[in-house]
């Protein structure tokens, strides 16, 4: 199993097989708060895979 670490595009680790715990369920509660988002999190804490996620996610 590969722990993607410093890994920020979505798709790459959706196809390399990288491990990922999906939550996607949240994305509901995401477009139900509003419409400005911040997100206070440290370095390396998931903020551009979150939004590459989200860039997959409505690329569909």
């Amino acid at each position: 199993m590969k722990f993607p670490y410093g890994l920020s595009d979505f798709g790459t680790l959706i196809r390399d097989g990288y491990w990922y715990q999906d939550r996607s369920d949240r994305l509901a509660l995401l477009e139900t708060t509003g419409r400005q988002l911040i997100f206070l999190r440290p370095r390396r804490f998931g903020k551009s895979l979150l939004l590459s996620l989200l860039e997959h996610y409505y690329d569909l």
